[in-house]
């Protein structure tokens, strides 16, 4: 299956399942479409960063919640490790030889709650990387092309979705009424993200990571989306000042 069917399919899978909610499509969809379309018992996301506290997005159920917050709290797991390669890492069986060294803690705790196979996708647009996506099997599990193909798309949308969701003072993503046509183009919306980025570098004299931080700071401050804010930047309605705050960046008449 060509890329581009392969995202239309996925993208229409998560917004059924955003349509039985009766809300947005979120990454909380992304979570309960892949263990609907893959052979795995869960799924769980979490928000991730170098620079600020890690935690816990979403969960499908007891045991996807459980691995988050093992794998946070002890600072091991095969999350830990896709966030800091960048690269998915993907673990069939944790009884594998060598694995219970290599996550002296996790392994047999990822074990005792239910968890046999856990496969970890690391969220990444370009040099950005806000999270990883977990899925687990409570049997050893091999993805096969095709599955793993789906699970790093789910992963794709859940990156794009992650980077333009509010998130409340519990972690929980925001909602709302889903409106018609919920899903934008969303190459031309990361395209535009990614040009927004690389034109703070210039504006802020930073790094793309630090200028993505700023721009999304600037949209939770406002309480607006994401993709408006980038539109702006894009086309010169909102310049950066290095030395304003997210709320007091000047706008440009």
């Amino acid at each position: 299956m060509g890329p581009d069917r392969r995202s239309a399919r996925i993208r229409m899978l998560v917004a059924e399942q955003a349509v039985r909610r009766g809300a947005r499509v979120s990454v909380v969809d992304v979570c309960t479409a892949a263990v609907a379309a893959l052979p795995v018992g869960g799924a769980g996301l979490s928000a991730m960063s170098r620079t600020a506290a890690s935690h816990p997005l979403c969960s499908t159920d007891d045991i996807s919640e459980q691995l988050e917050e093992l794998q946070l709290t002890l600072g091991e797991g095969p999350c830990v490790d896709a966030f800091a390669r960048g690269s998915a890492v993907l673990t069939p069986d944790l009884l594998t030889n060598g694995l219970q060294d290599h996550w002296a803690v996790f392994a047999d705790a990822a074990l005792e709650a239910g968890a046999r196979a856990v496969f970890s996708l690391p969220l990444q647009k370009g040099a950005i990387s806000p999270g990883v996506l977990d899925l687990y099997a409570g049997i050893p599990t091999v993805l096969d092309t095709e599955e793993l193909a789906d699970a790093l798309a789910f992963a794709d949308l859940a990156t794009l979705l992650l980077l333009d969701t509010r998130i409340d003072e519990t972690g929980a993503p925001t909602g709302g009424p889903m409106p018609d046509g919920c899903f934008e183009d969303l190459g031309a919306y990361r395209a535009e993200i990614d040009q927004a980025s690389g034109m703070l570098t210039v504006q802020l004299g930073v790094g793309i990571e630090e200028a993505f931080v700023r721009l999304r700071a600037h949209a939770y401050a406002r309480g607006r989306r994401l993709a408006d804010v980038a539109t702006d930047v894009v086309t010169r309605r909102l310049r950066f000042s290095p030395d304003a705050e997210p709320d007091q960046d000047e706008e440009e008449t």
